[in-house]
C-alpha cells in the first residue's frame, strides 16, 4: 500500500502525476458513491485529476484513452456497475469493458485500474459502493496511486 509520505516524496521529486477517473452513469446510485471514493483520496494525497462521466461501461474505454491521449494522465480510474440481468448482455458488457481496460493498460504502459463493480444484484453493489466490503472507489485510487508509485521506483 502507498502512503501519503511516498507520495509527497515521489511528488517533491517533480513527479506530479495526474490521474484520469471515468465514471459510468448507469447505476448512477452506485457509481456516484464509488466516484466520491476515488476522489477523496486523490484529494487527500492532493493527486490533480480529471473527472469525466460516460453513459454507460461499454463507453469507458474510449474515455480512458481520450484521457491517456488528450490529457496525458498517468494512470486512469475506470469506474461503473454493472448487475447481472435476465441475458447475455450482462457478460458482453463486462467483457468489452475488462478487455479495453487491459488493452489500454498494455498499450499505453499505464495504470488502468478496474474499479468496475460486476455483481449478481443490487445488494452485492451497494456492499461494495460503501457499504459491508468497503468502497471499491477508494481501493481503485489507491490501486492508481500505489501502481505509479511503483512505476517510478522501477524507472529509478
Amino acid at each position: 500500500m502507498i502512503f501519503k509520505g511516498d507520495l509527497e516524496k515521489i511528488q517533491s521529486e517533480g513527479h506530479e502525476f495526474v490521474v484520469g477517473i471515468v465514471t459510468s452513469r448507469f447505476n448512477e446510485t452506485i457509481t456516484e458513491k464509488l466516484r466520491a471514493g476515488a476522489l477523496q483520496v486523490l484529494n487527500d494525497f492532493d493527486v490533480n485529476y480529471f473527472d469525466v462521466e460516460v453513459p454507460g461501461a461499454v463507453e469507458i474505454p474510449l474515455a480512458a484513452q481520450w484521457l491517456i491521449e488528450e490529457k496525458k494522465c498517468d494512470a486512469v480510474i475506470a469506474l461503473g456497475c454493472v448487475i447481472r440481468g435476465e441475458t447475455a448482455h450482462f457478460d458482453f458488457v463486462c467483457n468489452s469493458v475488462e478487455r479495453g481496460c487491459t488493452q489500454l493498460q498494455l498499450e499505453y504502459s499505464l495504470p488502468v485500474v478496474f474499479g468496475v463493480l460486476t455483481t449478481e444484484d443490487g445488494f452485492q453493489a451497494e456492499a461494495r459502493a460503501g457499504g459491508a466490503k468497503g468502497n471499491k472507489g477508494k481501493e481503485a485510487a489507491f490501486v492508481a496511486l500505489e501502481m505509479l508509485s511503483l512505476k517510478n521506483q522501477l524507472e529509478g
